[in-house]
C-alpha cells in the first residue's frame, strides 16, 4: 500500500489514498517532526520540546512511545509494516519513508528538477515542473499545528520557499510567451508582498510583454510610490533600468528575471539603512571553527536540515536566517524562542551585517567575518 505524510498544509497520514487518524495535536507533531527530518534519527528530547512547545513534562518519554505506538498500530491497520516506516533509533526514532512518499520530499525534488529545466532553456519543462512542486500545497505548512514554535519557524521557512518557486515558475511562463496569463497572479503577489523588487520587476515585464506599455509604466510608478512612502529609498538599478527600458519602448528579452537563483539575492524586504554593502562572508563558531554562508544564505537552527546546526538547547528548532538582500547580508529572526541578538542588541524583523559583528543565538556566540 502506498503511504503518503502531508506537512505543506495541515498533517495528514494516507494510505492508499485514504486517510489514516493519527491522533490529536501531540501525535500529528511528533509526525511533523519526523517527516520534517525523514530518513534521520530524531533524539526523544528533541521531539519532546518540538511536541511540549519547549516545555515537555518529565513523563514525556512514555508520551512520546504512547504516540509512537498508536501510529504504528495506525498503519498496520490500514497494511502498512510499521516495523519498515517508524523505527525506533537507541535515543529516539527515525520515519523511513522515500522522497515520494511526502509532500514535502515530492515539493523539493520537483522545484530542484524545475531549476534544472530553466538553466538548459527549457522553459516549457521549468513551468510544468514548478508548477507540479506548487501543486503539493494545500495550505500553510503544519497549518494545523500553528502556536508551537518549530511549526511556526517550519512554515515561515516554507512560506519563503513557496514564494520562490511561484516566482521561478512565472519566470518559465513568461520565457514560453505566456506573460499575459500571470498577470493576475503577479498583481496579487506584488499587493501581499509589496517591498519585494523582483516581483514588481516581473509584473512590469509582464505587462510590457503583453502589449501594456502604459499598465507597465503605472507600475514602475506604484512601486516607486511604495518604496519612498515605505522607506524613503528609490528602486534598485534592475527595476530603474527596466523602467528605462520599457519607456523606450525596447524589445525585452523574457530572461531578464529568469533565474530564481539570481533573484533570490534581492527577494527579501529592502532595508533602509545602506552601510557598505557585505555580499559575502562566513561565521566563527566558538571552538574556532569557520563555516562560510553560501550564496544563497545560511539558515541557523537546531534542527538537522538548517545549514548551521546548533547544539544548543537555548536555539530554536529554526532558528535565524542570514540572507542576500540589495543592501548587503540580512540576519532574520525565524520567530525564535529566545530572539536573536546582533552586539548584544535584539533584532526585530532583521538587520544588516558588518564585519566582527558578535552574533548570539541562545548560548551560542557567533563571529561575522565579511569577506575581503
Amino acid at each position: 500500500m502506498s503511504l503518503d505524510v502531508r506537512v505543506l498544509g495541515p498533517v495528514r497520514l494516507l494510505v492508499g489514498g485514504e486517510p489514516v487518524a493519527v491522533g490529536g495535536p501531540k501525535p500529528r507533531a511528533l509526525l511533523a517532526a519526523l517527516t520534517v527530518n525523514r530518513r534521520r534519527a530524531v533524539s526523544s528530547a528533541a521531539l519532546a520540546d518540538m511536541v511540549w512547545n519547549e516545555d515537555p513534562p518529565d513523563s514525556y518519554a512514555a508520551s512520546l512511545q504512547v504516540f509512537v505506538s498508536n501510529i504504528r498500530k495506525a498503519l498496520r491497520n490500514s497494511g502498512v509494516d510499521p516495523a519498515k516506516v517508524l523505527r525506533t533509533e537507541s535515543s529516539g526514532y527515525r520515519l523511513e519513508i522515500s522522497e515520494e512518499a511526502c509532500d514535502l520530499g515530492r515539493f523539493e525534488a520537483s522545484r530542484e528538477a524545475g531549476a534544472r529545466a530553466a538553466e538548459v532553456g527549457d522553459h516549457m519543462g521549468a513551468a510544468q515542473l514548478y508548477g507540479a512542486a506548487l501543486r503539493e500545497w494545500s495550505g500553510r505548512a503544519l497549518a494545523d499545528l500553528a502556536g508551537l514554535q518549530f511549526a511556526d519557524s517550519f512554515a515561515t521557512a516554507m512560506d519563503e520557499e513557496r514564494l520562490l518557486a511561484a516566482a521561478a515558475r512565472i519566470d518559465a511562463e513568461i520565457a514560453c510567451g505566456r506573460a499575459s496569463s500571470v498577470i493576475g497572479e503577479l498583481v496579487t503577489m506584488t499587493t501581499e508582498h509589496p517591498l519585494r523588487e523582483p516581483l514588481w520587476g516581473q509584473l512590469i515585464t509582464a505587462l510590457y510583454l503583453s502589449g501594456r506599455q502604459a499598465d507597465a509604466l503605472e507600475a514602475c510608478r506604484r512601486v516607486r510610490a511604495v518604496l519612498a512612502d515605505e522607506l524613503g529609498i528609490d528602486p534598485g538599478p534592475a527595476l530603474i533600468q527596466l523602467e528605462q527600458r520599457v519607456l523606450r519602448q525596447e524589445p525585452l528579452s523574457t530572461v531578464e528575471f529568469k533565474r530564481v537563483e539570481r533573484m533570490a539575492a534581492a527577494m527579501t524586504e529592502t532595508v533602509t539603512e545602506m552601510p557598505r554593502a557585505v555580499r559575502s562572508g562566513q561565521l566563527r563558531m566558538p571552538d574556532g571553527r569557520v563555516i562560510p554562508i553560501g550564496h544563497a544564505g545560511m539558515r541557523i537552527g537546531r534542527m538537522t536540515d538548517n545549514d548551521l546546526v546548533l547544539d544548543d538547547p537555548k536555539a530554536s528548532r529554526y532558528h535565524a536566517h542570514i540572507m542576500p538582500s540589495r543592501a548587503g547580508l540580512l540576519i532574520k529572526d525565524l520567530h525564535s524562542a529566545n530572539g536573536v541578538f546582533v552586539n548584544e542588541d535584539p533584532i526585530d524583523s532583521g538587520a544588516l551585517l558588518a564585519d566582527g559583528d558578535m552574533i548570539r543565538i541562545g548560548a551560542t556566540v557567533l563571529t561575522f567575518q565579511a569577506a575581503g
